[in-house]
């Protein structure tokens, strides 16, 4: 079974993730963009049984906007680390907290709220996949 480990940016909330993600792609949407302060978010979602927090559980702080992203960061440096989705028993770990992850992604979801256009051959999902409660509408590149 394949691990990766990460950490947020100073180190004191580290963790790892196990088996394989679900699915890794690009958010586009506000949310995701305000909170990665970038134009762009790269996600990978595995569920929520296969992440472990290794060390500083204490200093996880949380956040929900909505009930469907639980966001979290280190209370300590700021750097966010993972998005909890209880709704679909997955957690977003940020691909950028995951250097030993090959980053694969299938798809752009929330498109219609893009603010940088990527041309890359990819599906660009309207909002977010029929079976994720999305319209399942795609929007040309």
């Amino acid at each position: 079974m394949s691990e990766y480990q990460g950490s947020c940016f100073c180190g004191t909330v580290k963790f790892q993730v196990s088996g394989a993600p679900e699915a890794m792609g690009y958010c586009h949407c506000d949310s995701c963009r305000r909170w990665s302060a970038g134009p762009v978010n790269a996600f990978s979602l595995w569920p929520i049984k296969n992440l472990q927090v290794l060390s500083g559980a204490d200093q996880v702080g949380e956040y929900h906007l909505t009930e469907q992203s639980y966001r979290k960061w280190c209370k300590h440096c700021g750097g966010h680390v993972f998005t909890d989705h209880p709704a679909w028993d997955l957690v977003d770990v940020y691909v950028a907290n995951l250097p030993g992850l090959t980053f694969e992604p299938a798809l752009h979801v929330h498109y219609q709220e893009s603010v940088l256009p990527i041309r890359d051959g990819l599906p660009k999902m309207k909002d977010m996949p029929a079976e994720m409660g999305g319209s399942g509408e795609t929007l040309p590149e």
